[in-house]
């Protein structure tokens, strides 16, 4: 018995120590950083909308507004929940190869596409390039410890921001200082994708996802998590194989039991308001974003690329919803109770930058609003996260977001057949800006409603009873705080960008698609 045990110990593999694991770590950290930086290198996005009405293509405005664009939308919500489906159950990584290999064929696309239909096929592949980037986001919590996920989620941002920046910078100076055409700015980019996607091939596949492929927690010492309570676990009696049945039967219909219990979390009032401004805003301002360069054509319809500042608005506005969302964290005031003013007022001011857009005919004036309509969504982002995630498990929040992104995609998708499309009213842009004012001037309106509403209520409460004030008095920073306290709630997917750690959501969600036919 001894000399056995004495070769089994022998036999058995040392374990890593400490200072192995944390150097294996920060390699991990690093190289994901790395590839999170070199995704965004696309330094000929910015300037798709004037590539294709120019010279080199010489599609008209109208095809370009009413033929082309809109079919991102339409197969945005095609594709997104397979996807989003396809992402956890295949563990990431061939998701994020798909992406790169969609961003390849969409420069491809747009290099040597000469009619409307290969446009279109540009979009569906970038529509799939912006359902996939839920991977990055979901795919760095998967290989790292609970305890890190926060450090993580801020270098992955801070890199994924960086990357957006360099980008945009990038393409405006080789067009501004460089004098370089936007044909060889996408022969740039086309190199940086394909840089990436080499990248993308050393990525290390994760063993387990969020939903699809979960490891037990029995006998690792996590804390249950939602699903975990839904589904039965390991370790059931043998000999019990009716049982087993009823039980693999109801493990099948977890997802319905989440959205059974999402049912009875919607009674929460902030849960509801956010999630309804999540809806109805992100999609008005994504309208925004896909249109917006169409409009500067307008405004500036200019055939001297070097007066063409798409790159520089594109890196100004990030930087500046990059300062937004992180000065979000620090805002401390009643949530409860001042929500709905908050939402009315950023609306009122983003409604006012898009009636800036459509009535000025100075080019400068134009890029000063987008800058600014930017800045003011991501401010919000940031706080609705938080919102969202502080009554909510993880499994919870992340079918919450996708709901919510769905529902935001189905509404996006029907102003842009009713409003843009051809098969619609075919409205010229700057036509379509005017609508887009009315949308979120509604929107403001009603939120000012709500927020009489909300006033009137706490002032009939006030008569009667104070208000709970360690209830009500809490910040975005401080629900951060009690969202990272509990393991169970520690990881957020981000339906555009995970921003919730750091407070530096600034594009998609997630990273935010960039204004492009």
């Amino acid at each position: 018995m001894a000399p056995s045990s004495q070769a089994a110990e022998k036999q058995a593999p040392p374990e890593p120590g400490p200072g192995r694991e944390l150097k294996s770590w920060r390699c991990l950290v690093f190289y994901l950083c790395f590839y999170g930086f070199m995704a965004q290198m696309r330094p000929g996005e910015s300037f798709i909308t004037p590539y294709l009405l120019g010279p080199d293509k010489n599609f008209t405005r109208q095809q370009v507004t009413n033929e082309i664009t809109p079919v991102l939308s339409y197969s945005y919500l095609a594709v997104l929940v397979p996807i989003f489906l396809l992402t956890d159950y295949l563990r990431y990584k061939p998701v994020l190869l798909l992406q790169a290999l969609s961003y390849i064929c969409l420069w491809l696309l747009l290099l040597w596409g000469r009619s409307v239909l290969h446009m279109q096929l540009m979009e569906l592949f970038y529509s799939i390039t912006m359902a996939a980037r839920i991977a990055y986001s979901s795919y760095i919590f998967s290989l790292v410890r609970p305890a890190r996920y926060q450090r993580m989620a801020g270098y992955s941002r801070t890199a994924v921001l960086l990357g957006v920046f360099t980008s945009s910078v990038l393409g405006q100076l080789l067009v501004t200082v460089g004098r370089l055409s936007f044909s060889t700015l996408n022969y740039i980019s086309l190199a940086f994708l394909t840089f990436s996607l080499l990248l993308a091939l050393f990525l290390k596949r994760p063993k387990r996802s969020l939903f699809f492929n979960r490891s037990s927690p029995v006998g690792s010492g996590a804390t249950p998590s939602e699903l975990d309570r839904m589904s039965p676990g390991p370790g059931r009696p043998a000999g019990r194989k009716a049982g087993w049945m009823l039980l693999d039967t109801l493990r099948r219909l977890t997802l319905v039991r989440m959205l059974w219990e999402l049912r009875d979390n919607l009674r929460l009032p902030q849960l509801r308001l956010w999630s309804l401004w999540w809806v109805f805003n992100s999609a008005g301002y994504y309208l925004i974003v896909y249109y917006v360069h169409i409009l500067w054509n307008v405004v500036n319809p200019t055939n001297d690329t070097t007066e063409v500042y798409n790159g520089g608005v594109d890196a100004a506005s990030t930087l500046l919803g990059a300062i937004t969302s992180f000065a979000a964290g620090f805002v401390t005031i009643r949530w409860a109770l001042w929500a709905e003013l908050v939402i009315a007022g950023v609306t009122a001011v983003q409604a006012g930058l898009i009636f800036l857009m459509y009535s000025t005919r100075s080019i400068w004036l134009c890029y000063v609003a987008f800058v600014l309509f930017r800045g003011s969504y991501q401010f919000l982002v940031p706080i609705a996260t938080f919102q969202i995630a502080s009554s909510l498990s993880k499994e919870l929040c992340a079918l919450v977001f996708g709901v919510n992104t769905f529902l935001a995609t189905i509404l996006k998708t029907t102003v842009t057949l009713v409003v843009s499309d051809r098969r619609g009213l075919g409205l010229p842009v700057h036509t379509q800006f005017l609508v887009y004012f009315v949308y979120f001037l509604v929107m403001s309106a009603a939120y000012f409603l709500g927020a009489v509403l909300v006033g009137l209520r706490h002032l009939h409460e006030r008569r009667h009873q104070p208000l709970p004030l360690a209830q009500e008095l809490s910040s975005p920073e401080e629900k951060a705080t009690q969202v990272l306290s509990v393991q169970d709630r520690a990881l957020l997917p981000d339906p555009e960008i995970s921003t919730w750690a750091t407070g530096l959501a600034s594009m998609e969600q997630s990273q935010q698609p960039e204004a492009k036919a």
